[in-house]
């Protein structure tokens, strides 16, 4: 039961997403509550509280903070990101993706397939990034590193 059962994102301090941007967390919400892979590691000999876990994720004094509880709504873990080595890779997800996105309305098939292909680059990029940033706090597969990855995205497009 290592895994993500609920998800909430906390962006009560951003901007409107654009629908494109609400597609893709919506996308990304159902797909991590159907198929992911949450672990949290043992530390300092503590017992880790079984999962399923309910995930809050927000952005806050510059940091990414991932709010973990049991689905009785213990407190599981809390833990906090900098959001500096996502910076770059967030960027330039989001030019890539405006240019998909701009490529689906008027290009032909091949040319939206190599934007695509390079949009996929980017978010494998940001996901090993992300996974990395999770050494020893929690352990995700790389689809659950990819769809969090979304959810990073969808906050940093606003924070």
């Amino acid at each position: 039961m290592s895994r993500i059962s609920q998800i909430a994102l906390d962006d009560s301090n951003l901007p409107p997403p654009t629908p494109e941007i609400e597609q893709e967390r919506k996308v990304a919400i159902f797909d991590l509550i159907e198929d992911n892979s949450f672990v949290l590691p043992k530390r300092d000999e503590r017992a880790v509280p079984d999962g399923p876990y309910h995930l809050g994720l927000a952005i806050r004094e510059k940091r990414l903070v991932f709010d973990v509880q049991t689905e009785a709504g213990d407190k599981a873990a809390e833990f906090h990101l900098s959001l500096s080595p996502f910076r770059q890779v967030v960027k330039d997800y989001y030019q890539i993706c405006e240019s998909y996105f701009n490529a689906v309305k008027t290009l032909p098939p091949s040319q939206i397939e190599t934007i695509d292909m390079a949009r996929r680059g980017i978010h494998n990029e940001g996901s090993r990034v992300l996974q990395e940033r999770l050494d020893g706090k929690a352990e995700v597969d790389t689809d659950t590193a990819r769809r969090l990855f979304t959810l990073i995205c969808v906050l940093h497009f606003g924070g």
